[in-house]
C-alpha cells in the first residue's frame, strides 16, 4: 500500500510539472531566477490578481532595478509607485527588508530559511516561494490556489479560511513537493489553481490531475474547498474635509504603523451616533489638526470597500477660519496647491473624489491613476 502511495505521489508530481512546462503563462518575473525580481513579484501577488500586478512589477523594477537602489530610496517614492496596489504594509516592509539585506548581507538576499524569515514582511509563504523558485530550496508553498487544489484533490474538509487549517495543507504540500525541482512544482500547483482548478466552474475536463482527484471522482468539486462562514462585513459612515486656505488645501500623513501607513489623505473620520456628516467634518478637523473651519458645501459621496470593512464617506469643501495646525494622529501635514497633489501617494478612496475636486475648482486635472 505504501509503495502504491509513493507511486501516486510521483505520478502527480510528473503530471503537474509536465503540464506547467507546456501551459504556464509567460509572466515578466518568470524570465529569470533573479531572487530580487521573484521577491518583488511574490509580494505584489499577495491578495492581488496577476493582470493587476504586471504593470506595477514592470514599473517597480524599472524604478528600483536592484535591492540596493530600493534600500537607498525614500519610502515616499516607494509608496507613490505602489499607489493603487493596496495593502501598503507590503511596500513598507519590503523597503525595510531591503535596507536590512544591504546592511546585514552586503546586498545579497539570504538563501537560507531562518535568515530570510527574519526580514520584515517575510512569512512562511514568501520564504517558501522565493527560496524554492530562486534558490531551488525544498520549501512547499501554500496559498489560496494551493489550498483549493489540495482540498479537491484529497477532499480535505479543513476550512481554507481558518488559520488553524494552514498546518494541514502545509503538511500535505510538503509530502507532495518535488524536492528535485521545487520551484517548478510550486509554481505548477499555483498555476493549476489559477487557470484550471478555479474557485467557480473549474475546468475538470482538461485538468491534468483529474484521474487522481477525489472530489472529481465523487462529484463533489462544488463542495470543496470548505469555507467557514464569515461574519457580516462592518459598514462605517465617514466625513472627510477638503480644507482650503487661500489657494492651498490641507493634507495629512497617516502613521506608518497603521492601516494605509505613510500615505497622505484629506482629514476624515467616522460619524458619531446621531451626528450629521457636516458636524462630523468640522469636529474631526478640529480634533485631528486643531483648526476651526467653515463647512461650505458637499463635494460628493463615495463608497469604498477595504478587506475587513466598507465605508460610505461624504466629502465636504471647507475653508480655514482660525487656529494653527497641531496634529493629533497624523504624523505630518502640508498645505499644497491642487496641482501638486500628484506628487503625494494617496489611498484609492481619496482618488475617488480628487478628480471631482479638480473638475469643480477649474484646475487642469492630471490623472493620478497608474
Amino acid at each position: 500500500m505504501k509503495d502504491k502511495k509513493i507511486e501516486t505521489v510521483e505520478q502527480i508530481r510528473s503530471a503537474l510539472t509536465g503540464w506547467y512546462k507546456k501551459n504556464s503563462r509567460k509572466l515578466p518575473w518568470r524570465a529569470s531566477k533573479n531572487p530580487y525580481h521573484i521577491w518583488v513579484s511574490e509580494i505584489m501577488l499577495q491578495q492581488t490578481q496577476v493582470n493587476t500586478v504586471i504593470p506595477y512589477f514592470q514599473r517597480f523594477c524599472e524604478k528600483f532595478p536592484d535591492i540596493q537602489t530600493l534600500a537607498a530610496s525614500d519610502l515616499q517614492a516607494v509608496l507613490k509607485l505602489w499607489e493603487g496596489l493596496g495593502y501598503y504594509a507590503r511596500a513598507r516592509n519590503f523597503h525595510k527588508a531591503a535596507q536590512a539585506v544591504v546592511e546585514q548581507y552586503n546586498g545579497n538576499i539570504p538563501d537560507d530559511r531562518a535568515s530570510f524569515l527574519a526580514l520584515s514582511g517575510v512569512g512562511d509563504y514568501i520564504a517558501a516561494a522565493v527560496l524554492s523558485i530562486a534558490f531551488d530550496r525544498p520549501q512547499a508553498v501554500v496559498d489560496g490556489n494551493v489550498k483549493r487544489v489540495l482540498a479537491r484533490l484529497f477532499e480535505i474538509d479543513a476550512p481554507v479560511n481558518v488559520s488553524a487549517s494552514y498546518k494541514v495543507f502545509k503538511a500535505i504540500a510538503n509530502e507532495l513537493l518535488d524536492v528535485n525541482d521545487p520551484g517548478s512544482f510550486n509554481q505548477a500547483v499555483m498555476e493549476l489553481g489559477a487557470l484550471v482548478c478555479k474557485p467557480a466552474k473549474p475546468d475538470c475536463g482538461i485538468c491534468t490531475l483529474s484521474k487522481w482527484c477525489q472530489a472529481f471522482a465523487n462529484q463533489k468539486v462544488d463542495v470543496f474547498p470548505v469555507k467557514k462562514k464569515k461574519a457580516p462585513v462592518p459598514h462605517h459612515y465617514m466625513a472627510v474635509g477638503v480644507v482650503f486656505k487661500g489657494d492651498k488645501v490641507l493634507i495629512v500623513r497617516r502613521p506608518e504603523e497603521k492601516m494605509l501607513g505613510g500615505l497622505w489623505e484629506f482629514p476624515g473620520g467616522r460619524l458619531q451616533a446621531n451626528e450629521s456628516a457636516e458636524a462630523a467634518c468640522a469636529r474631526i478637523i478640529r480634533e485631528k489638526v486643531n483648526l476651526k473651519v467653515a463647512v461650505e458645501s458637499k463635494l460628493t459621496r463615495i463608497q469604498h470597500a477595504y478587506t475587513h470593512f466598507k465605508i460610505t464617506a461624504d466629502i465636504f469643501i471647507s475653508t480655514f477660519v482660525s487656529g494653527r495646525v497641531k496634529r493629533n494622529g497624523p504624523t505630518d501635514h502640508c498645505w499644497v496647491a491642487l496641482n501638486a497633489l500628484e506628487k503625494y501617494p494617496f489611498p484609492t478612496s481619496n482618488h475617488k473624489f480628487i478628480p471631482k475636486l479638480f473638475e469643480i475648482f477649474g484646475e487642469k486635472y492630471v490623472s493620478l491613476k497608474r
